[in-house]
C-alpha cells in the first residue's frame, strides 16, 4: 500500500454507495489503493443495512439511486456514527440539494464526474479548510448540459414542459438532448 494516505485515521472503513456498477468498481479499487477498507452498496436498502450494522468512518453516497435517495443512508450513518466523514456525489449538481446534504450531515458535496483524488481530498480535508479545487472542473458547456438534463428529468422527460421552463424552443431542446454530454 505505497499509495496509502497518512491522513486516514486508524479506522479506515469506507462505504461507497452508487448504482452505477462500473463507476462503483473503479472507485472502490482506487480508494483501496489509497488505504481505505472499502465496502460497496448499490441501493439505499443495502446502504442502510450496512450503515446500521457497521457504520463506516468514511462514506461516499450517490444522491439519486433507483430505490430512493442517498441522503437516507447519510442520516443512518450520522445517527450511528456522528464523527463519520461523508461526501455526497451526484450527477445533478444543485445548490438546494447541496444545502440539504450538508444539513443532514454530509461533510462535503461533489458533482460527478469526480475522481478518486477529488473524493479523497473531500473526505480527508480538515474541518476548517476547504478541499483544493478539482483539477478537472466541469466546463461551462457541461454545466449547461447537466442543468438542462436535470430540468428534463424533473419534468418527467417531457420535452415541451422542459422547453417552456427553460424558455427555449422545443426543437432546440430536442437537438441538445440528442447530443452526447460535453467534457
Amino acid at each position: 500500500m505505497a499509495d496509502s494516505d497518512s491522513r486516514i485515521g486508524e479506522d479506515n472503513s469506507l462505504l461507497l454507495l452508487d448504482d452505477d456498477e462500473p463507476f462503483l468498481k473503479r472507485l472502490a479499487k482506487a480508494m483501496e489503493k489509497r488505504g481505505f477498507a472499502v465496502e460497496t452498496a448499490e441501493s439505499v436498502a443495502e446502504g442502510r443495512a450496512i450503515a446500521s450494522v457497521r457504520p463506516p468512518a468514511y462514506a461516499v453516497c450517490d444522491l439519486r439511486l433507483e430505490d430512493g435517495n442517498g441522503l437516507d443512508v447519510v442520516e443512518v450513518i450520522r445517527e450511528r456514527r456522528p464523527d463519520a466523514r461523508i461526501v455526497v456525489l451526484t450527477g445533478y449538481g444543485a445548490i438546494a440539494t447541496a444545502v440539504a446534504a450538508v444539513k443532514i450531515g454530509a461533510t462535503d458535496y461533489l458533482s460527478k464526474p469526480a475522481d478518486a483524488r477529488d473524493i479523497t481530498n473531500a473526505l480527508l480535508a480538515d474541518e476548517d479548510e476547504l478541499p483544493p479545487p478539482p483539477e478537472n472542473p466541469m466546463s461551462a458547456d457541461r454545466v449547461r448540459w447537466e442543468h438542462i438534463h436535470r430540468i428534463y428529468e424533473l419534468c418527467d422527460r417531457n420535452v415541451s414542459e422542459t422547453a417552456r421552463r427553460l424558455n427555449m424552443h422545443r426543437r432546440t431542446l430536442q437537438r441538445i438532448l440528442a447530443k452526447r454530454s460535453p467534457r
